[in-house]
């Protein structure tokens, strides 16, 4: 029996290749997907990572066993996957990816039916079980194989949400980050009037580069000295199954994800009226302030793709943002896409005629924040709990939807464990007093590196 199963994590899979993660346990990955889900038929990709493909192919192995039909469509973005699995009208899709983790590392997501999440609340665990299990009804006849394609379909798809007629042309820098991205910007350059200066755009598992994940600040220069050296308009990076997308405005400065979720909120209002818009609790005023005032309705979501998912639908809310990058879209089955993001920043640029620090200006100025700070610390918990004893007497609201928030007349913060690695995770916001931000946020991280 392999270790204990610590790959399943609170809403998808993740390990070290092999100890954690390995084509035997792939192979009853697809087994037991099979029986929890009962999908008839599962269309399957993989990202660029090496041990992605015979990862994916002991998946496939498991599935057919268990008479399940797979169509396979290679080499994708987790997005892909999520569009393929309802424009082919299957009963479920799973992509095999560890998106940022280290190139050691592997994963899966999974979907139903109409790219419905799986997480632990709703299937995953029941998958686990089976899986520690290893035992498995036998199936009467294997499903079949077919590849197919609906790559066309997908860039089709991604270009209905801009009228490309309207957009003025760009110079933009894009960061694929030797991941997924570049066969997608490829193809989209061809319809759109954007000049694109291409960073670690070719594909490899090796990561020559280092891991693709933009929120680390080590891994922005290249995108931001680049903007600056050609000029450009903005900047856009990914990470490696292009899921999130990161900006940079026409200065190289990084764009807080919070901000854009502002920025795409107000935009969907602004064309669609009266909407919910989902957020995640670790940075909130912002949001609020905008969705409110564009006359829509602001619903908090615990963090994580799943969780949004699956509280934009029980709601219906046409959009969804999370500060780390992740964009939902009720048009995209409720999924979250890292390339409809920048392409309606784009369209926002062109139909206001601002640039993109224009666009963000005034709400980082209204809204302060200290963006995400990581720490490892041995007791999380008791951290938490030390936390709240200080500052919770006199607050004016403490939250635990996801983690501890606590929100003050001036300021508020968000402090979580890490769904997927052993961190705490910090965010503080102010009302328009960044001195206030940046002295709490420096007073909180004494706290925390004492600990």
């Amino acid at each position: 029996m392999p270790a204990a199963m610590t790959c399943f994590k609170a809403y998808d899979v993740r390990g070290r290749i092999p100890d954690q993660l390995n084509e035997d346990i792939a192979r009853r990955i697809g087994r037991a997907y099979a029986e929890v889900v009962n999908p008839g038929t599962v269309v399957v990709g993989h990202d660029i990572r090496l041990t992605s493909e015979p990862i994916k192919h002991a998946l496939v192995a498991g599935l057919r066993e268990q008479g399940v039909d797979v169509r396979d469509i290679g080499l994708c973005g987790t997005e892909e996957i999520y569009f393929a699995t309802t424009h082919l009208g299957v009963g479920g899709g799973i992509v095999v990816t560890a998106s940022h983790n280290p190139k050691d590392y592997n994963g899966m997501k999974f979907v139903r039916s109409g790219a419905q999440p799986i997480s632990g609340d709703s299937g995953l665990k029941a998958i686990e079980a089976l899986v520690q299990a290893n035992a498995f009804t036998a199936a009467v006849d294997p499903g079949e194989y077919q590849r197919v394609s609906t790559f066309d379909a997908y860039t089709a798809h991604l270009l209905s949400y801009v009228d490309v007629h309207e957009l003025k042309p760009l110079k933009i820098v894009c960061n694929a980050g030797n991941g997924g991205a570049g066969p997608v910007v490829d193809e989209l350059e061809l319809s759109l009037p954007f000049t694109f200066i291409k960073v670690h755009h070719t594909a490899d598992g090796h990561f020559p580069n280092g891991v693709p994940n933009p929120l680390l600040e080590e891994n922005r220069s290249a995108t931001a000295e680049r903007v600056r050296s050609e000029n450009a308009d903005l900047g856009i990076a990914w990470d490696g199954d292009f899921d999130r997308c990161f900006f940079f405005d026409e200065t190289g400065a990084f764009i807080e994800g919070y901000y854009i979720v502002g920025l795409l909120a107000e935009a969907f209002l602004a064309k669609a009226g009266s909407q919910r818009i989902v957020h995640d609790p670790r940075l909130t005023w912002n949001t609020r302030d905008i969705v409110v005032g564009s006359g829509g309705e602001a619903i908090q979501s615990k963090t994580g793709h799943a969780f949004i998912k699956e509280r934009m639908r029980e709601v219906d809310a046409i959009y969804g943002g999370e500060m780390s990058a992740h964009h939902y879209f009720r048009d995209f089955a409720y999924c979250d896409s890292g390339m409809i993001p920048w392409l309606l920043v784009t369209a926002l640029m062109a139909t206001r005629d601002k640039s993109l620090s224009e666009l963000v200006r005034e709400r980082e100025a209204l809204f302060p924040c200290s963006g995400e700070i990581n720490r490892t610390i041995k007791d999380p918990k008791g951290l938490i709990n030390s936390v709240e004893a200080h500052y919770g007497p006199g607050s004016k609201r403490i939250e635990y939807v996801d983690g501890l928030s606590i929100e003050l007349d001036d300021w508020r913060f968000n402090l979580r464990m890490s769904n997927t690695e052993p961190v705490v995770r910090l965010n503080v916001e102010s009302r328009g007093n960044r001195e206030l931000m940046e002295r709490k946020t420096h007073e909180l991280l004494a706290m925390i590196d004492a600990t």
